[in-house]
């Protein structure tokens, strides 16, 4: 098992990190944190094509106060190359491994997109690794899609092979961005993971759905819905997901696309602190 570690700099932010590896199943995963927690951890799981970087305008807010972990999931940023397969369910075992190796036994999981599936997942398997649950611009896994959606879903890596690489590029960031930082960010990211992994990996993400009509989260969970967010899928299913379970409240960010904690990281981080003061002096 490689285990190599350093300190790093967060680029922009400022914010110290431990980075370290471990290898899982032919792909050397990198991950970054604190040295220790404070109050509680904060695990942060970015979206396809992305990587860690896309939190670094969260951590300054939160690093006097909580533990933080971050990691680029295989097939990303510095954990690559990742050779076979590619899932959801790979992603969770990956992260559990993590959290294993490094004794945290409990934590808040802050995931955007992808990252927001792979937190379902962890608190479906195992609730009492979930303290709470910030979902950022995703999708509930256990919706019970609609005919006409689940075709989409089959035809849109088929659709996608058709748009030319570098077109493709500009979309992914014009697409889910307003900020031009936060555009610039994730045409350098995608280019990174490259077109064949970056089509698999939204993929593999649309394709994670298991109706379960009777399931609810059974944690605390602030789902947080950019405005201007163009994924009609995620735009008009948040407010009837967020009405569904019990323990969900919705947060909207104005002039915000799909990636909304960067587009307006301010706004994102107060609704952020607020709601894990409220939820974690409560447990």
């Amino acid at each position: 098992m490689a285990d190599g570690t350093s300190h790093s700099a967060e680029r922009g932010c400022g914010v110290r990190l431990l980075e370290k590896t471990l290898q899982r199943d032919g792909c050397e995963i990198h991950y970054w944190m604190t040295p220790e927690a404070k109050d509680a951890w904060l695990v942060f799981l970015h979206g396809a094509g992305a990587d860690h970087r896309t939190f670094e305008g969260q951590l300054p807010a939160l690093q006097d106060r909580y533990g933080l972990l971050l990691w680029d999931a295989r097939g990303h940023g510095r954990s690559r190359p990742a050779r076979g397969r590619f899932g959801i369910p790979l992603l969770a075992d990956d992260l559990l491994a993590v959290l294993e190796r490094e004794g945290i036994e409990r934590a808040v999981f802050v995931g955007h997109s992808m990252g927001g599936c792979v937190a379902q997942e962890i608190v479906r398997r195992d609730p009492g690794k979930v303290q709470a649950l910030v979902l950022i611009d995703t999708f509930s896994v256990t919706w019970t899609p609609s005919p006409a959606l689940r075709m989409a879903l089959r035809m849109a890596p088929h659709v996608l092979w058709l748009c030319p690489w570098p077109l493709l590029v500009r979309w992914a960031a014009s697409y889910s961005t307003v900020d031009p930082d936060a555009r610039r960010y994730v045409r350098e990211a995608v280019r990174t993971v490259g077109q064949r992994n970056f089509i698999r990996f939204l993929a593999a993400t649309a394709a994670f759905l298991h109706p379960e009509p009777d399931y609810r989260i059974p944690v605390p969970t602030m789902l947080v819905l950019g405005e201007e967010e163009r994924l009609g899928y995620i735009r008009n299913t948040a407010p009837l997901w967020s009405r569904r379970e019990p323990r969900c409240i919705l947060r909207r960010i104005p002039h915000a696309g799909h990636f909304a904690h960067q587009d307006h990281p301010k706004m994102f981080n107060g609704l952020m602190v607020s709601f894990l003061e409220q939820t974690l002096n409560r447990a």
